[in-house]
């Protein structure tokens, strides 16, 4: 087998997702053999530095040697079980673990596949919760530049004006309200004063406000104060309206805190949460919710209030062994303290992109840091010339359109930073040529 063998078998069958097919006429796949650590490896030899983690999941580096383990002893014993009517230690001892470490309330735990599947869970949690209480509120609120993914509930609830002006007729009722402008206070309170009067007005409506705390992950690594978090809590408990923390890219760690919402010492009424959760290794997600929540479904059978959702693969005993794998190594290895000091090195990597006169702004929080640029059209396609250049110097660049942006596993050690970053600088210096 080698490179150009398989992207040939693979444009014959597959449809590659978040992408025009017709670029890879121009664009070369990049077939990968092997992973480890930090690295990507082709079928020639050549190697690139994950620097986006495979879409923002892999933590501890791929074919972790003890994740690896976890799951073949897990592998020997049950792959997997329906969890309606049955149980199995990985779920339930996984679900122990995540309400201690959780922000403090949230006391239930219910399983899902992906992100976007979670995020459905959550939205559909809370209208129904609402309704079971003889309320019949239908629309959610997101934050503008919002992105909670791609299945039909989860992106209504997003702001990304090409999928609603393609998929709108399909939508479920939704109203933004201005996300903060920048990383400051007073940007924080002026949209919380904007969510405010919209509650004000709309409250009987409403059953959620959705949003993603710190970071806005696919709206170009948007950033926020964490006081917009404290106020959002406040007005959400004035008005009976739940607060669902769609905390799949920024959980486990990437913030600073194990999961942002603690930096802001707040709980919400539904956490989201996947992507990291089993290392970057398999498909899990998890919705957590508060006694409050649970008990508005936990009645006789035919009152007809319990939750009418689930899914084939639900608490997989596989994906679970993952996930507490995982969590044992942020047990085990003090991983938020050793974050802080990684990216504490990242910023001082960063400060040297403001030399560049194509650089807008750059911004960090805990182990993810952007580069915006300006002077460019959308026409240009410059994220794809930085990622081009990327992989011709060995590292993997996925920039969001003008917004180049580091989200390394976190075991990446000074060196790998420094050729992450470098590269990136002369990538984007490359485009005042």
């Amino acid at each position: 087998m080698n490179n150009l063998e398989l992207k040939k078998r693979d444009l014959e069958v597959l449809w590659h997702p978040c992408t025009q097919m017709k670029d890879h006429e121009t664009l070369p796949l990049i077939p990968i053999k092997k992973a480890h650590g930090v690295y990507l490896e082709d079928f020639e030899g050549n190697s690139y530095i994950d620097a986006v983690s495979s879409w923002w999941v892999n933590l501890f580096g791929h074919t972790n040697s003890y994740i690896n383990e976890k799951i073949k002893e897990q592998l020997d014993t049950l792959e997997h079980v329906i969890l309606a009517g049955f149980t199995h230690e990985q779920v339930v001892r996984l679900s122990e673990r995540l309400v201690k470490l959780t922000p403090k309330g949230l006391s239930k735990c219910f399983y899902a596949d992906n992100g976007s599947s979670a995020v459905e869970v959550a939205l559909k949690m809370s209208f129904h919760a609402h309704k079971n209480s003889a309320k019949e509120r239908k629309l959610f609120v997101s934050l503008s530049n919002s992105y909670h993914g791609e299945t039909i509930g989860a992106l209504s609830v997003g702001d990304v004006k090409l999928y609603k002006d393609t998929y709108e007729p399909l939508l479920i009722r939704t109203v933004q309200t201005p996300v903060p402008k920048d990383m400051s206070i007073e940007a924080a309170r002026e949209a919380a004063l904007a969510f405010g009067e919209l509650c004000e007005e709309r409250a009987d409506e409403i059953s959620a406000i959705i949003l993603e705390p710190l970071v806005q992950g696919a709206g170009y690594m948007h950033m926020y104060n964490k006081e917009f978090l404290v106020l959002v809590r406040d007005i959400c408990n004035s008005y009976d309206i739940h607060m669902i923390a769609d905390e799949v890219m920024v959980g486990f760690g990437r913030t600073g805190e194990m999961f942002a919402c603690q930096s802001a010492n707040i709980t919400p009424d539904f956490i989201v949460l996947s992507k990291g959760l089993t290392g970057g290794y398999l498909p899990l997600s998890v919705v957590l919710t508060t006694d409050e929540i649970y008990a508005k479904f936990y009645c006789d059978y035919n009152e007809h209030k319990a939750f009418l959702h689930s899914h084939s693969y639900t608490g997989n005993a596989l994906a679970c062994a993952a996930a507490n794998a995982t969590l044992d190594i942020f047990q085990r290895d003090n991983v938020i303290e050793e974050n802080r000091k990684t990216a504490e090195y990242m910023a001082e990597k960063l400060l040297k992109f403001q030399e560049l006169e194509n650089v807008a702004s750059i911004r960090q929080t805990g182990m993810i840091c952007a580069v915006e640029l300006k002077g460019y059209t959308p026409e240009e396609r410059i994220g794809l010339r930085v990622y081009q250049y990327g992989l011709d110097n060995g590292v993997l660049l996925r920039p969001l359109g003008h917004v180049v942006y580091f989200m390394p596993p976190y075991i990446i050690t000074k060196d790998e930073c420094d050729k992450m970053m470098d590269t990136a600088y002369s990538a984007i210096k490359s485009l005042l040529k």
